[in-house]
C-alpha cells in the first residue's frame, strides 16, 4: 500500500484544492460536544502563546512563527481523474470552514485587512465562478447563507442533518469566537489559526480506499458496521460507474428507509439478513451480533455472497438482494410497528418481543419472492403459534427456543410456502417432546394444559387475555374496547392493566379449598381464575367476595363481563359464535373450584380456535 503523508497548516489545506465529499463519509454528524473540545483545545494552545508574546513589537506576521504549533488530527483524500476525494476527515473540514466563514464575518466588524485572505480560505476562483472548497454539493445553499451573513433561523436547512448540523455548530462556534473582542486579538487568533494549526494528509490509493477507511474513526465519532460495510462494498466499484448509476444515493436510500425506522436500524436489518442467509446453528449466529461487517467477508460465507474482491458481485448484489431485502424489511417493520389486519401476527410478535421474526422471515424468502406475503403471515403466524403454545404448555424454554430458531431457519430458507407449516410444527412437537420427556403427537392438548397459569410471567398473561378479548370482539363483530398497548404494554397506576385474582385471598374463598393454602394458591393462579383489570379497578376489587367482584367487572372487558348473567341477554352474535365453536360460556352466581375448572376448559377451547393453523 502507498501512502504519503503531508503535513500542512490551514492556510495550506485551502489553498487550491476542491474537497468531494466521498460516498464513504457520513453526512456532517458533529455535534455541539466535539466542536466545542476542538474549540476548547485550539483556544487553551492559542491563549498560552499570546501571553508570551501580546506585548511584543514586531508586526505578528513577522511574530507568528513564534507560537508553538498544535496539531488536529489527519485526514485521507483519494484522487480520482483530477478530483480529490475526502475518505476521512470531512467533520473536521467542515468545522474548519464554518470557522474561518465566522472568522470573516468578525474581521468585517473589526473592519480587519484580514478579510480577503480569510475568504481565499473559505472558497476559490474558477473562470467566473467561485466554489467553496469543502464542495457540499448537497448543502451548497446553506453554506452560502452562513457565508452571506444571513440569519441563522432563517436559513433553510431542508437538504437534511449537514446542513441543520452546519446551522447548530455555526452557532456555537459564534458564541466561543465572539470572545475575539477587538481587533489585535483577533488578527492574532486569525494567523495562528490559519499558520500554526496542523493537519497530516494521507493520501491513498482507490484499491486501498476501503482498507484505510475502516480502521480510521473520526475525533470521537466511532463509524457504526453498516458505515464500514458501506465503504467495503462501494469501495470496489470504478467511480464513473458508481456516480453513474447512482449505487451511492441507492444505499443511502435504502439505509434512510430503514433507519427512519429506528436509529442505526439497518445494523440489525444486516444482522438479521445474514443470519438468515448464512447461519444453520445459534453458535454460528452469533458470530454477525458485532462484527458481520468482517465476518461475511470470512472464506466460508463469501463462498455464498461473492462480495470481496469482486466488484460484479458487489453491483449485482446492491441492485437485487440489498434492495428487495431491505425493501421486504420495511414492510414487516411497518407490521411490526402497526396493527395491520391483513398481517396481524406481526404485530402479535412484536408485543411477546418475538422479533426472530425479522431473521425467519429473511430467511424464508427468495430474491423477488412471488409468496412474500403469504410467506410473512405464515411465518409470523406459526412464530406466534409455537411461542405461545409452549408457554401454555408450561414447556417454554427460552435457551431451547433460541437454539431451534436457528436450525427451523436454515430448514425453511428459501423454501416453498407449502413446507413452512410442516417445519414449524416439527419444531413445536419437538420441543413439548422435550420439555416433557414423553413423545408429544398433538401440538396441544388438556393434560399440558390444564395446570397453566401461575408460571406463566405477567406480560404473557395480558397477551394471553387481549387475544381472547380480540377473539371474543371479533367473532361478535364489536370494536375492542381496550387498544392492545393497553392490554399488554401499559402498567401505569391508572390506565394500564394487570392480573385480576377471580377468588381473592379471604377466608370464604380458602374454605372452599378445604383451608388448603397450597392448593387455593395453585387453583387460584390458573388462567381460568383470571382475568385482567385497569388499575383503579384492579385495587377496588382487591379481597371482596366473587358477588362484590361480579359488580366491579361490569363494562370492562368482554371476556370478564361472560362471568356476569347481563352478558348473555339479547346478544344475538354472542349466541351465534357460542353454538358455531360449541364453547361453554355462562354466568356465575358462585365461583369455586367446579367453576374455576369450568373457565379454565373453556380457555382451552378457545386456545384450540385462536392457535390452529
Amino acid at each position: 500500500m502507498d501512502i504519503s503523508p503531508d503535513k500542512q497548516n490551514i492556510d495550506s489545506v485551502f489553498s487550491n484544492t476542491t474537497y468531494y465529499i466521498d460516498f464513504y463519509q457520513r453526512q456532517y454528524k458533529w455535534n455541539e460536544e466535539p466542536v466545542k473540545r476542538l474549540l476548547d483545545d485550539v483556544f487553551y494552545r492559542f491563549n498560552e502563546e499570546y501571553k508570551k508574546y501580546k506585548d511584543s513589537d514586531i508586526p505578528i506576521e513577522k511574530n507568528i512563527d513564534k507560537y508553538s504549533w498544535y496539531y488536529l488530527n489527519t485526514y485521507v483524500t483519494n484522487l480520482v481523474e483530477g478530483k480529490l476525494f475526502v475518505v476521512d476527515g470531512q467533520q473536521r473540514l467542515t468545522t474548519l470552514t464554518l470557522i474561518l466563514i465566522k472568522l470573516r464575518h468578525l474581521a468585517e466588524k473589526h473592519e480587519s485587512d484580514l478579510i480577503g485572505w480569510i475568504d481565499d480560505k473559505i472558497m476559490g476562483r474558477s473562470g467566473f465562478k467561485k466554489n467553496f472548497w469543502m464542495n457540499h454539493t448537497a448543502h451548497i445553499s446553506t453554506l452560502q447563507d452562513l457565508f452571506d451573513g444571513k440569519e441563522l433561523n432563517s436559513i433553510n436547512t431542508d437538504s437534511g442533518i449537514t446542513a441543520q448540523n452546519m446551522v447548530k455548530n455555526y452557532a456555537e462556534i459564534s458564541k466561543v469566537l465572539n470572545t475575539l473582542s477587538n481587533k489585535k486579538i483577533f488578527e492574532t487568533f486569525v494567523f495562528y489559526f490559519l499558520k500554526r494549526l496542523v493537519l497530516i494528509n494521507l493520501d491513498v490509493k482507490q484499491t486501498d480506499v476501503p482498507m484505510v477507511f475502516e480502521v480510521i474513526n473520526d475525533r470521537g465519532v466511532k463509524l457504526k458496521p453498516y458505515e464500514i460495510l458501506k465503504g467495503k462494498l462501494l469501495g470496489q466499484i470504478d467511480k464513473d460507474e458508481l456516480i453513474t448509476l447512482d449505487f451511492n444515493e441507492i444505499w443511502d436510500a435504502q439505509v434512510k428507509q430503514i433507519n427512519d425506522f429506528k436509529e442505526d436500524e439497518i445494523d440489525e436489518f444486516f444482522t438479521y439478513f445474514l443470519k438468515g442467509k448464512l447461519s444453520d446453528t445459534r453458535g454460528l449466529a452469533q458470530k454477525f451480533d458485532k462484527d458481520y461487517h468482517r465476518v461475511m467477508f470470512e472464506v466460508e460465507y463469501d463462498k455464498l455472497l461473492k462480495l470481496n474482491h469482486n466488484p460484479k458481485g458487489v453491483k449485482k448484489f446492491l441492485l437485487n438482494d440489498f434492495v428487495y431485502f431491505t425493501n421486504l424489511y420495511t414492510k414487516v417493520y411497518k407490521y411490526y410497528q402497526d396493527f395491520d389486519e391483513n398481517q396481524p401476527f406481526v404485530f402479535y410478535n412484536n408485543l411477546t418481543q418475538m422479533n426472530t421474526q425479522f431473521l425467519l422471515i429473511l430467511s424464508a424468502c427468495e430474491l423477488n419472492d412471488a409468496d412474500e406475503d403469504l410467506k410473512i403471515y405464515k411465518i409470523s403466524q406459526n412464530l406466534d403459534k409455537m411461542f405461545c403454545l409452549l408457554q401454555l404448555q408450561r414447556s417454554y424454554n427460552s435457551n431451547a427456543f433460541s437454539t431451534d430458531v436457528y436450525k427451523l431457519s436454515s430448514e425453511i430458507r428459501n423454501k416453498p410456502l407449502a413446507e413452512i407449516d410442516g417445519i414449524f410444527n416439527k419444531y413445536l412437537l419437538g420441543q413439548l417432546s422435550d420439555a416433557r420427556g414423553v413423545t408429544v403427537e398433538r401440538e396441544i392438548s388438556y393434560s399440558l394444559f390444564k395446570d397453566t397459569g401461575i408460571d406463566l410471567d405477567k406480560r404473557f398473561k395480558r397477551y394471553f387475555f387481549a387475544r381472547i378479548e380480540k377473539f371474543i370482539a371479533l367473532n361478535t363483530k364489536m370494536e375492542m374496547k381496550q387498544t392492545f398497548y393497553n392490554l399488554v404494554q401499559n402498567t401505569g397506576h391508572v390506565n394500564g392493566f394487570h392480573i385480576e385474582h377471580i377468588l381473592s385471598h379471604n377466608d370464604e374463598n380458602k374454605a372452599l379449598f378445604n383451608n388448603d393454602d397450597e392448593l387455593f394458591e395453585r387453583e387460584r393462579n390458573r388462567l381460568g381464575g383470571l382475568l385482567i383489570l385497569k388499575g383503579l379497578d384492579n385495587i377496588s376489587s382487591n379481597n371482596e367476595t366473587f358477588k362484590k367482584k361480579l359488580k366491579s367487572y361490569s363494562n370492562t372487558l368482554y371476556w370478564n363481563e361472560t362471568l356476569r348473567a347481563d352478558a348473555y341477554k339479547s346478544k344475538l352474535d354472542f349466541t351465534k359464535m357460542i353454538n358455531e365453536y360449541k364453547l361453554n360460556f355462562k354466568p356465575y352466581e358462585q365461583f369455586g373450584a367446579e367453576e374455576l375448572e369450568d373457565r379454565h376448559r373453556l380457555l382451552f377451547d378457545i386456545v384450540n380456535r385462536i392457535w390452529s393453523n
